[in-house]
């Protein structure tokens, strides 16, 4: 008899008993209840290091680029990496078949994908015996609101009912340590691999950022793209081969300068935010949108992770002023009981500060001219009045503030906040405090959409409605620029001959074709 079952019998007896057996029952029930132990999870069979020699470790979860990238750097310090494809429809559907209900769609997209991959390995000719034997997952954990944090609870599951049970999912928190390790793990939190690590996220960085800017505005369809995955190329040698990172991001810069761009093309600039995982993907588990973006005439403002590793940091060090008169009676696993507060800060702000060295010289290397880190102090200062800072939860007070950056730095013309279906933190923001914000900053284009894996036409017809706006805007915003320059669009066509990619202008406005008129 299932647990269940027996509740639900013993359920019924106390029903039918008389008030004084009620009472007695009753009393019994929550004194067993008491006596219960809790549910807590239990660890996977661990990886070691004597098995890293023949274990294949598989990555996923960012856009393609920075998966490929990042497998190269760890295969550059020893590991055997490789990356999975982007999670489809298809994996949807195995997430859903062999997954519990009520989770949110990145949960099934990304563990039907794993799952999907171990079906097409063991369908290539490997046993089942073999691949839990000598293949690992790694994926991150999240913060206790969201069901991210629930995770790797789901792959343990969803492997054992699809025939994989025993298959180990390792899992990573979100100051990139790893849960449940010992002395003789198969990963070793080292320098070597920090760097390798954090220098493959910023390459991957940079290099997507490069791609956006310039596809929307390549006078040859597909060059963009061609010179990106060149590029790639080109850094997973330097990473594989552990060669220098700015000497490849240099040559990279000379395939990118090759690609011919038009930046006199009026197109509405449209900043991408949301939840993680589904602002970040770029495949069917947010309807392709960067793309479909692009192709309805837009130029994509996506978040680097940067941003997110900035994020936790300045999490990190507020955490620890708001802490410091606590100190004493603090003794949790973030406490300050025993520890100097001073040392921490320090720390984390020598770790942002040579993180934003790294991305400030990768970004100069590659030709990212005029593209700057936000300040996550500053974003604070203007999300607090709206939500307060001191809730976390996805990405807390970000959403907030980014749109409110936005549209007074006029960044964008548009911004569309993309959540998977009943996302807990990012649908308490777009969907109930954003309405405040869109109330105080009416010129603002604000598009909340919700992902589900289904609804594609919905959702693509919403953002295009959204978008005539934000077209609108922008073709104001270039001849209001021409007016007060005193030129006609032909003029100014014959004056700037240079469509060089590396060439981007200054921000000054949200379009780029007006930017291009403004002195440098």
């Amino acid at each position: 008899m299932s647990s269940y079952q027996a509740s639900t019998l013993e359920s019924i007896k106390v029903q039918q008993s008389s008030p004084k057996e009620l009472k007695s029952s009753a009393f019994i029930s929550v004194e067993n209840q008491s006596a219960k132990a809790h549910w807590h999870e239990v660890e996977s069979i661990g990886f070691t290091e004597d098995q890293r020699v023949h274990t294949t470790i598989w990555i996923s979860g960012l856009t393609l680029n920075h998966d490929v990238i990042i497998a190269a750097a760890l295969r550059g310090i020893g590991y055997q990496v490789k990356n999975l494809d982007i999670a489809d429809n298809g994996s949807l559907r195995i997430g859903k078949e062999f997954g519990n209900h009520g989770q949110c769609n990145p949960t099934y997209y990304t563990v039907g994908n794993l799952i999907k991959h171990l079906q097409g390995l063991e369908a290539g000719g490997l046993s089942r015996e073999s691949i839990i034997k000598n293949h690992v997952f790694a994926t991150g954990g999240g913060c206790g609101p969201c069901r991210f944090g629930m995770y790797v609870t789901e792959y343990r599951k969803a492997l054992r009912d699809s025939g994989f049970e025993g298959f180990r999912v390792l899992l990573f928190d979100q100051e990139l340590e790893m849960k449940g390790v010992n002395k003789n793990s198969g990963i070793s939190f080292n320098r070597p691999f920090y760097l390798g690590l954090i220098k493959a996220l910023v390459a991957g960085d940079v290099l997507n950022l490069m791609g956006y800017r310039l596809r929307p505005y390549e006078i040859e369809k597909g060059a963009t793209d061609k010179a990106i995955k060149q590029c790639k190329s080109i850094l997973v040698e330097a990473f594989e081969q552990r060669k220098s990172v700015t000497r490849a991001l240099w040559e990279c810069r000379k395939v990118l300068d090759k690609v011919r761009v038009n930046w006199l093309e009026v197109k509405p600039k449209v900043s991408v935010i949301g939840e993680f995982w589904a602002m970040t993907t770029e495949g069917e588990g947010n309807y392709e949108l960067q793309r479909f973006l692009e192709q309805e005439g837009a130029e994509v403002n996506i978040q680097p992770v940067s941003n997110w590793i900035f994020y936790i940091m300045w999490g990190k060090i507020d955490g620890v002023q708001k802490r410091i008169n606590l100190r004493g009676k603090d003794d949790t696993r973030e406490g300050l009981g025993g520890k100097s507060a001073v040392k921490k800060i320090l720390l984390y702000r020598s770790a942002m500060f040579g993180l934003k060295a790294w991305f400030r010289t990768c970004a100069t290397v590659i030709g990212l001219k005029h593209y700057h880190l936000p300040n996550m102090k500053k974003l604070a200062d203007l999300a607090h009045e709206h939500y307060d800072t001191i809730i976390k939860g996805g990405e807390g007070h970000l959403e907030v503030a980014k749109l409110i950056d936005t549209v007074e730095g006029r960044r964008a013309h548009m911004v569309v906040s993309v959540k998977p279906f009943g996302c807990m933190p990012s649908s308490g923001i777009s969907d109930g405090v954003q309405s405040l914000v869109t109330a105080r900053y009416p010129e603002a284009i604000f598009c909340p959409i919700e992902t589900n894996g289904s609804g594609k036409v919905n959702v693509q017809s919403r953002v295009q409605m959204m978008l005539f706006k934000a077209h609108q805007k922008a073709r104001e915003e270039f001849e209001q620029t021409l007016k007060k320059a005193g030129l006609s669009e032909k003029e100014v066509s014959s004056r700037i001959k240079s469509s060089s990619s590396l060439n981007y202008p200054r921000h000054h406005l949200a379009c780029t074709a007006a930017n291009i008129m403004y002195k440098k």
